[in-house]
């Protein structure tokens, strides 16, 4: 028999082992929480409190534990105290939170898969063997009601919901990085492990003889114990696992699921864990790969800033950003000034076909002509472009922000003052601001009057200026090796200086003063579009303020005198 013995321990292992986590864990997150965390916490809690009730008043029912009169305070449910029902609750509650504070940047469509890649089949089928057979073997220590009869019980209770959620979610629960899987079941049952450990050290816990194996995994601490918190975990983890990989089919695929809430059903998340892999679309699915792999490499920024937003809004973030970074790209890297230029009017052209043709031609030779003259590695970033909903003049001005760009290798330095500066911002980095908000109001709920969004969109620009302004602070000695000088030609003028003495020496002692010039003139930008961008659509405000505040803080970390002795020394 397990006894739960001392009123103190009930009541102030809570006090002092699983509210301080629960609360350290909640501060942590508090900026980064949103609609569906909030839903998937509440809806993993109901689960886990309704699946662990019968049990556990089984157990007490059984004999298997008790607690005596002085060791409960609050009211029992069916024979469970209620201390012992907030533990499912809190358990619940603080494994959740750090599977999300771990896996918050992931983005889980590149782990969808279409075909069985990897021998991932196998692995679905070896691992539900394993744990039919462990259901079966702790069904028959539980029939022989000996010494294995608690263990067999945390089998037989435990196993068939495993056994479940691997069925359902297999290719996350293989493919996620591990630090997603392993660290949110490692960390809280070790933890537990040990406020288990110091508890029955204390013998304020006790197992009696006849339903334990007696075997212990280190001193004071019970194997079936240390099972009992090591399956639990594993529930709660691939209980969230399996949410995530229903929401990511819902919101990868519209063409299968058209429209999507913000809290989608049991029932929705069923079915899409159910649909055959063999539909999905294979091609969109290599897109975001395609698209997370390069902004991993060149925009790791927008990638990690990208993982506060949710739903469909980040699919269609990352997919607008892999477009900009791909024109980017192709015109940079071009081998020659008239390759750049021809890539420019290709993107034009596709651009044109893109908004003029869509519906009529989408199948049309003239749409095979063009992607064939675009580099293989380039192609999906441009044909998953969700133009549908996106205004096209914003894509043009890009484009004429790239060709200003073309004017440095000809020894000419388009940047001549502040207003060209605002202009070049405004078209490479305001325009996609605009992108992005346009992106925002589409999947928002919300009701937004016309006049509020123009304002939002104003602002949208002028805090894209502010941002490329803060890159181009933090990249003065990058742009001079390859001939580009973005501080305008009249500051360097004050300062006594001429472009090209910033190419040959970007590290003298003048560039420190002009640099802080550019950052006062973003944070002056800053401050003037925030107030409009608090108009945001509430579920998008804190997502965007967290964005904007990590790309601001580059340019606070720029102002260090320790960053600038660094870059002395460099």
């Amino acid at each position: 028999m397990t006894v739960r013995g001392g009123k103190a321990y009930s009541v102030g292992s809570h006090l002092y082992y699983t509210i301080p986590p629960a609360v350290a864990l909640t501060a942590l997150y508090w900026p980064l929480f949103n609609r569906i965390d909030i839903y998937k916490v509440l809806f993993l809690i109901i689960i886990a409190v309704t699946a662990t009730i019968p049990w556990d008043s089984y157990l007490i029912h059984s004999n298997v534990w008790s607690y005596p009169p002085d060791a409960i305070v609050g009211p029992t449910l069916f024979a469970i105290p209620a201390e012992e029902l907030f533990f499912f609750v809190i358990q619940t509650y603080n494994t959740s939170l750090l599977y999300l504070i771990i896996s918050k940047p992931t983005f889980y469509p590149i782990y969808i898969r279409a075909h069985d890649e990897d021998g991932l089949l196998g692995w679905k089928n070896w691992v539900a063997s394993a744990i039919f057979a462990a259901i079966v073997g702790g069904a028959k220590l539980v029939y022989e009601g000996s010494e294995g009869f608690y263990l067999g019980l945390i089998v037989v209770w435990a196993g068939p919901f495993i056994l479940l959620l691997w069925s359902l979610a297999y290719q996350f629960i293989v493919g996620l990085p591990l630090g997603n899987t392993m660290l949110p079941i490692a960390l809280p049952t070790l933890y537990l492990w040990l406020v288990d450990t110091l508890a029955l050290r204390r013998g304020t816990w006790v197992i009696e003889k006849g339903t334990k194996l007696s075997w212990q995994l280190w001193d004071g601490l019970e194997i079936e114990e240390a099972i009992f918190f090591l399956v639990t975990n594993v529930l709660i983890v691939f209980g969230l696992i399996a949410f995530d990989n229903a929401l990511a089919i819902i919101y990868t695929f519209p063409k299968l699921f058209q429209s999507t809430i913000s809290a989608p059903p049991p029932k929705m998340l069923v079915h899409a864990l159910l649909i055959p892999t063999t539909i999905y679309d294979d091609q969109r699915l290599e897109a975001f790969r395609d698209a997370i792999v390069r902004l991993r490499r060149k925009s790791r920024s927008f990638y990690l800033a990208s993982g506060v937003f949710q739903g469909r809004l980040r699919h269609d973030l990352i997919l607008l950003y892999s477009f900009c970074r791909v024109a980017d790209d192709l015109v940079d890297d071009a081998s020659s000034v008239q390759e750049a230029r021809r890539s420019i009017s290709l993107l034009k052209s596709f651009l044109d076909w893109k908004y003029q043709n869509y519906i009529e031609k989408e199948d049309s030779p003239d749409r095979d002509v063009l992607l064939n003259m675009i580099p293989q590695a380039s192609r999906p970033a441009l044909e998953f472009l969700p133009t549908t909903y996106l205004p096209s003049e914003p894509f043009y001005e890009l484009l004429q922000g790239f060709d200003m760009d073309l004017n440095f290798p000809s020894n000419s330095f388009p940047i001549k003052d502040e207003k060209v500066l605002t202009k070049y911002a405004e078209r490479v980095a305001g325009t996609v601001a605009e992108l992005i908000i346009q992106l925002v109001y589409h999947h928002s709920p919300s009701l937004v009057e016309e006049s509020s969004k123009q304002q939002v969109f104003k602002a949208g620009r002028i805090m894209g200026i502010a941002l490329q302004i803060v890159n181009i602070a933090r990249d003065i000695a990058a742009d001079a090796t390859i001939g580009r000088v973005y501080i305008p030609s009249s500051w360097l003028k004050e300062a006594g200086l001429e472009p090209d003495d910033i190419i040959k020496d970007p590290q003298r002692p003048e560039v420190f003063a002009l640099r802080e010039r550019l950052l006062d003139y973003a944070e002056a930008l800053y401050r003037t579009a925030m107030p409009k961008i608090e108009m945001l659509p509430p579920e998008a405000r804190r997502p965007m303020r967290v964005a904007v505040e990590s790309y601001m803080e580059i340019g606070r970390v720029l102002r260090e005198p320790g960053y600038r002795e660094q870059e002395r020394a460099e």
